[in-house]
């Protein structure tokens, strides 16, 4: 596909992202636009962190591929996150080059055993720093031809731009969840168990008018029309269990 076409679709594709989970979709077809094989969204580690599975929000990789990653703690000894995490540009790897950027790449040979045989042989790694003050990478990677200069340049644009959909989306989701009252959220528990509104007024010494009140409030801050959609979307949103 033609760079220009191929960076125009893309952006169009991410800007009608309206829900983070929309995001994984978008980075699917980022790595088979550019003959890639997977992409990841993670938040960056601290010197505590020993496994890599809780700090992704979004990746096409295998479970198998992050299971045996974080069996052999590689977060701490991985090469991008060790030499360029405080880097502003991007940076690429070619498993098959003993360098690249001008920079060596000490892989442990665990982790490069593992990424040749998931076929992760190049990429890329972007660091992207949020407005709260948290540190994001983002990567693609496959089994191709070493990613060109323009591919990178294209690739920047876009993981950028991604970033800042996926990031205005979780500061939205955030200041929803935190419109919700300490009741609202009883409610919504109490509702996601089955009861009705008498029930849950009481359990909580309310009448059921006032729990239909917090209910009606609560679908109008998570903009439901229903009290199943509200549930569901408060699940999905890790509001109540």
């Amino acid at each position: 596909m033609i760079a220009a076409p191929r960076q125009a679709l893309l952006s169009t594709e991410i800007s009608a992202v309206t829900h983070r989970s929309q995001c994984l979709a978008v980075i699917k077809n980022i790595v088979n636009a550019f003959g890639l094989s997977h992409g990841t969204l993670f938040v960056a580690p601290t010197p505590a962190d020993v496994h890599a599975a809780p700090l992704v929000l979004e990746s096409t990789l295998p479970i198998e591929f992050i299971q045996e990653y974080d069996r052999h703690q590689m977060v701490r000894h991985c090469p991008m996150i060790t030499k360029f995490a405080d880097s502003i540009r991007p940076h690429t790897w070619d498993l098959m080059a003993s360098s690249h950027d001008g920079d060596d790449l000490e892989w442990l040979p665990l982790t490069r055993d593992l990424m040749l045989r998931f076929g992760l042989i190049v990429g890329v790694f972007f660091v992207f720093n949020a407005q709260d003050h948290r540190k994001y990478y983002m990567r693609f990677e496959g089994d191709r031809p070493p990613i060109s200069r323009g591919e990178l340049n294209e690739l920047n644009m876009i993981a950028m731009e991604l970033f800042d959909r996926y990031n205005s989306l979780l500061r939205a989701e955030m200041s929803t969840i935190n419109a919700l009252s300490a009741r609202e959220l009883e409610v919504l528990r109490w509702t996601a168990q089955g009861k009705t509104s008498v029930e849950i007024g009481s359990i909580l010494t309310l009448s059921d008018h006032t729990i239909n009140a917090y209910m009606n409030t609560a679908m109008k801050k998570l903009d439901c029309v229903n009290r199943t959609q509200l549930v569901a979307k408060a699940i999905r949103l890790k509001l109540i269990q």
